[in-house]
């Protein structure tokens, strides 16, 4: 049987187009990622507490077998507002639990923990190192000219 870009004669996929279409991720990274979208959303309309208004969730992880999804959060402020975010945040996890629970459908809903990303500061001071090596870059020719 010939096949023509991934479809057989007969209309239905060949084996090649079934390859195409599964993509890279596991399963615990797909509902890892649609955790982080709701969670999100949760405590951006759902909340009440006025200490989990400044928080950002930046990336879930969750166990392989779906039972504990890290949260990571960032939140702005001194590390006694953080604090109390965090404080907010372990007091609201059953609500965002129960509230998951609502919106996906899975067998078992994971226990939701929240933990501080601490990836953003790091970041910031990559950013800031490879903006000094682009100036210092950007600053040598032009001296070697003059």
């Amino acid at each position: 049987m010939k096949v023509y870009h991934g479809w057989s004669r007969n209309g239905r996929p060949s084996k090649g187009a079934w390859a195409m279409a599964k993509t890279g991720y596991s399963r615990a990274e797909r509902v890892a990622d649609q955790i982080r979208m709701e969670v999100a959303d949760i405590l951006m309309r759902k909340i009440r507490d006025p200490r989990v208004r400044s928080v950002t969730v930046t990336d879930v992880e969750l166990t392989s077998d779906l039972r504990i999804a890290r949260v990571f959060v960032t939140a702005l402020g001194s590390e006694a507002e953080t604090k109390d975010v965090f404080a907010g945040l372990s007091k609201a996890s059953g609500f965002v639990r129960s509230e998951l629970g609502r919106r996906l459908t899975l067998r078992y809903l994971p226990e939701v923990v929240f933990v501080k990303d601490v990836s953003g500061p790091s970041g910031d001071r990559i950013v800031q190192l490879l903006d000094e090596i682009q100036d210092k870059t950007d600053a040598g020719p032009e001296q070697d000219r003059s």
